[in-house]
């Protein structure tokens, strides 16, 4: 049996391995002592369910491994997401996992780790960096997924909102499969673009939503490419009474929005997610095969999938853990792995 299979099983029974310590001689170096090896997460985005169950990821795959996780958290401060790197840096930690940010704050920022010898990995960021490689759930085809199912449902002339928010990397990623749709398809109109990445993300956009589907009363469709907006749209639809007259696309999944989407009549028809929790995992993994000087590669893609209302419905979906019983990818992805690593318990 490969003792990656073994480490499961015996982290799934219990037995005690100190996070795969049971296992030090057999690990690479700097794992054979892995209680030192000291990684942080320096985060920009962290609310709503999508960066919880990331970070649950992050938790659960460093604590397998058994490091030392230090999470930092900017709340959506570009100047102070750069200074906490610094601050990983003057923590002497052998690796960072930069999650979110924009480009222009991060960049330097991620430089001087690297000048620093730590090992740096980015999640939907844009270092412009070769040393670090890019972790993401390939952003665009979560945008395409989404709207060739818009498109499957309702043609391909339809007048549309558009909720983005330029300068974040993963939906810049989505917004060039929007431009390429809207391109192939001159039936589709854009009405309005709105959105905000102000805290709380679904209420904010709430209240942009209210004043757009006033102004423009022939919106059927509204491309929400990540779930905090599609929660804003969805609450200022059933507001107007306009469920059954709009149609919601998204990307991103959680338990919450799994709710949202089956309420009866709701508005909320689509979305293409990975799960963020595997996501989460994946980050770790791959930071972990750069510390032990193995190459994870220049993009590291965690594919994704399409999940429909009608499937929600149909298969009786009513939380993450039963959409990774009808969907087994949203369990593990096949992505960063190695006999050496441990994988968390399922």
């Amino acid at each position: 049996m490969l003792r990656r299979e073994f480490m499961k099983l015996a982290v799934a029974a219990g037995i005690g391995l100190s996070g795969g310590a049971a296992f030090a001689a057999d690990m690479p170096a700097p794992f054979d002592k892995p209680e030192e090896v000291k990684i942080a997460l320096v985060r920009y985005l962290s609310t709503g369910d999508f960066f919880q169950s990331y970070l649950s990821g992050v938790e659960k795959q460093s604590a397998a491994l058994g490091v030392d996780l230090r999470v930092l958290d900017s709340r959506q401060d570009a100047a102070l997401q750069a200074d906490m790197v610094d601050q990983a840096i003057a923590l002497g930690v052998d690796g960072i996992i930069i999650q979110h940010g924009l480009t222009e704050s991060m960049k330097a920022a991620a430089q001087r780790a690297v000048d620093a010898g730590i090992k740096v990995v980015a999640f939907d960021v844009n270092v412009e960096n070769d040393a670090i490689p890019q972790i993401e759930q390939s952003d665009y085809l979560l945008g395409k997924l989404a709207l060739e199912q818009a498109i499957k449902d309702n043609g391909d002339s339809f007048t549309a909102g558009y909720v983005y928010v330029p300068g974040i990397a993963p939906l810049d990623r989505r917004d060039v499969a929007w431009k390429e749709v809207k391109e192939a398809n001159p039936g589709i109109t854009e009405a309005a673009m709105f959105g905000t990445l102000d805290n709380p993300i679904a209420n904010s956009v709430a209240n942009q939503a209210r004043s757009v589907l006033q102004a423009n009363p022939n919106i059927s469709v509204v491309f929400a490419p990540y779930d905090e907006f599609a929660k804003g749209v969805k609450i200022a639809v059933d507001e107007a009474g306009l469920s059954q007259d709009i149609a919601i696309y998204s990307a991103d999944v959680s338990t919450a929005d799994i709710s949202a989407m089956r309420e009866p009549d709701s508005a909320w028809a689509a979305t293409v997610a990975t799960n963020p929790a595997v996501v989460g995992e994946v980050s770790v993994r791959t930071l972990a095969l750069m510390l032990a000087g193995e190459d994870p590669g220049k993009q590291v893609v965690v594919p994704p999938t399409l999940i429909t209302q009608d499937f929600l419905n149909e298969q009786d979906v009513k939380n993450m853990e039963e959409l990774g019983q009808k969907m087994p990818q949203f369990q593990h992805a096949d992505v960063s792995v190695a006999e050496w690593i441990p994988l968390p318990a399922r």
